[in-house]
């Protein structure tokens, strides 16, 4: 179910006018829940997460779905799904004294559908992978007592096991979906609402002034457009979509290889999962499962997102050494009037969310709420300061639909991870890997670490980062901490690896879309990607060897000499892949650079 904001778009009908009206108000009741949960107070986590899961389904049921079937079966699946929903709510202070135990056989039929819709909603918002590892880890949970040797366990009532996981704080309604409902919601609406005004071309414009008239300019300005969108939408794909529409057209008019313009946006785009302040929802969910404040997590993620988006634009000139890549032309540049007036657009909600966090003491959701309403008025004026009521309607309906549909889509895929993650804790699953990556390794940190690197490529190969993420680093976090890894560090390197599939074949989302929109081959695309991001393979390793990169909280000066350090072996490698030069020439670079790195 799609519809579209175009003026250019056909007349629509009056069934069609209904239809999206229902969709706005949908949205519209997304994003005043979520945005109440925070000045409302305390909510009950049995309250709160089960509506949330009910107000996502409509979404990924009904509006994703693709046939008739999908969408009659997305109706009836909805409504039964929100009654579920709401007798968990409505029942809450009951359950709340069951403690995780199933006592009728209404609750059982519930919780066992409310597992099955899970993954359901799951397979509809991002396909089978994840819903997959989940059903593996659901039927671990269920029949692991006949698992024979160590990886066994001893069994659990299914009243327990479902209990736990639908009726309980845990599972299905544990603190990764609170994480969902009270942190991720409210900043995927501060970027719809950024997003549906004027703030994507102030990015454009202020990328185009500052790197467009250097060499390989339409290159570099895909690279800093992508990390300032990357920094509200979190999302490798949607990222690419956006600023790809722009810069790779840009780049093919310049005679770029179209390989080589589809390797630039796609290793860009992937970075803003990286990129503080949103991460891809990866900086809020690691909050809870380290207990770090939220502005330490910045802090430490901003030096090796730096240095990655520096890496790509090194990589910009090595291949500027062997292509003409030319600067953007004078007269495609913005003047200096427009690139002041469009910055204002992210600028002021930028400023007033970071003033309020670390000025105003406000938690990171309360300042986002703040900067949201910022945005909202910001949405009453187009790039020329003209204030219209009409197209703030329109713009503020995009950002409703915008913003229900990408809370769903993130949704989905957390209660999915949810599912594994309680499983593994009901079980004792994950201590059991743990103990199995340790002895593989032979207690020894950089074989866990390549093992673990490992795991978080193959799995972020079929399911989405985040969720990548967190069962990695529920199974393997814990061998990284006991053989002397900060608890920080260990969760930036699982989520960095987990981003790896992104640019890296077989499976590489952003690579897909980048060469689709540039119309060529998508493993000559792949592997320029490779090239370019190579910070992606190399930081997180240099992160363990020089921990105090993430130290930026804490010690400043340290942090900046280390990460100097880095730069300069990232450079020397960078250029050694890619530059044109004799072989020796090229191995010497990449000698030095990782002896700069891993050695000095």
């Amino acid at each position: 179910m799609r519809f579209s904001f175009s003026s250019q778009a056909a007349t629509p009908s009056a069934a069609d006018n209904a239809i999206a009206s229902g969709w706005i108000a949908l949205g519209a009741v997304s994003v005043v829940f979520h945005l109440g949960l925070i000045f409302y107070g305390l909510t009950p986590a049995l309250v709160s997460r089960p509506l949330h899961m009910a107000l996502l389904l409509p979404w990924v049921l009904i509006f994703m779905a693709k046939t008739p079937a999908q969408r009659t079966s997305g109706w009836l699946l909805t409504l039964l799904g929100i009654a579920a929903c709401s007798y968990i709510a409505f029942n809450e202070a009951a359950l709340a004294n069951q403690y995780g135990f199933i006592d009728t056989h209404l609750q059982m039929a519930i919780g066992v559908f409310l597992i099955a819709l899970a993954l359901e909603a799951a397979r509809r918002a991002i396909g089978w992978p994840l819903p997959l590892v989940a059903l593996l880890a659901l039927m671990y949970g269920a029949f692991g007592q006949y698992v024979p040797g160590a990886f066994g366990h001893p069994g659990m009532p299914l009243q327990s096991m479902v209990g736990t996981l639908t009726i309980a704080e845990g599972g299905l309604w544990g603190s990764l979906t609170g994480v969902s409902v009270s942190v991720v919601a409210i900043f995927v609406i501060f970027g719809a609402v950024l997003n549906a005004g004027e703030a994507g071309q102030g990015f454009m414009n202020l990328a185009s002034a500052v790197a467009g008239r250097l060499t390989g300019g339409a290159a570099k300005v895909a690279v800093i457009s992508s990390a300032l969108m990357g920094s509200i939408s979190g999302s490798a794909s949607a990222n690419v979509a956006s600023t790809g529409a722009i810069t790779i057209p840009s780049m093919v008019r310049l005679r770029y290889p179209r390989s080589l313009a589809g390797a630039v946006e796609a290793v860009a785009s992937s970075g803003g999962q990286i990129m503080p302040p949103l991460m891809g929802a990866g900086a809020f969910v690691m909050v809870e499962l380290t207990g770090t404040p939220y502005t330490q997590i910045m802090a430490a993620a901003m030096l090796p997102a730096v240095l990655y988006f520096l890496t790509v634009w090194v990589g910009i000139n090595a291949y500027a050494t062997r292509h003409d890549l030319q600067p953007v032309a004078e007269s495609e540049r913005p003047h200096a009037k427009e690139v002041l007036i469009t910055s204002l657009f992210f600028a002021i909600p930028f400023v007033l969310l970071l003033e309020r966090i670390f000025h105003g003491g406000y938690t990171p959701q309360y300042a986002a709420s703040i900067a949201i309403f910022a945005g909202v008025a910001l949405l009453l004026f187009n790039v020329k300061l003209r204030f219209s009521l009409p197209d703030f309607a329109h713009r503020l309906a995009e950002a409703a639909v915008t913003a229900g549909r990408q809370i769903a889509v993130i949704g989905a895929i957390i209660l999915c991870a949810s599912l594994v993650v309680g499983v593994l804790s009901l079980t004792g699953l994950g201590v059991k890997i743990t103990s199995g990556i340790l002895s593989l390794s032979n207690d020894a940190l950089w074989p866990a670490l390549l093992l673990t690197a490992l795991a978080c490529l193959i799995l972020g190969m079929e399911v989405p980062t985040t969720a990548a993420y967190v069962i990695c680093v529920s199974v393997a976090g814990p061998a990284l901490t006991s053989l002397g890894l900060e608890p920080l560090l260990a969760h930036l390197f699982v989520f960095w690896y987990a981003l790896l599939s992104t640019i890296t074949p077989p499976v590489c989302g952003g690579v897909f879309i980048a060469a689709g929109m540039v119309g060529e081959n998508w493993l000559k695309v792949a592997f320029k990607a490779m090239a370019l991001g190579i910070g992606l393979y190399i930081i997180p390793l240099a992160m363990v060897a020089n921990p105090e990169i993430i130290q930026l909280a804490f010690n400043p000066s340290g942090a900046l000499l280390y990460a100097l350090k880095v730069a300069i072996g990232l450079t020397a490698i960078s250029f050694g892949v890619i530059a044109r030069k004799a072989v020796w020439h090229r191995v010497a670079l990449v000698a030095a650079g990782i002896i700069t790195i891993f050695v000095i």
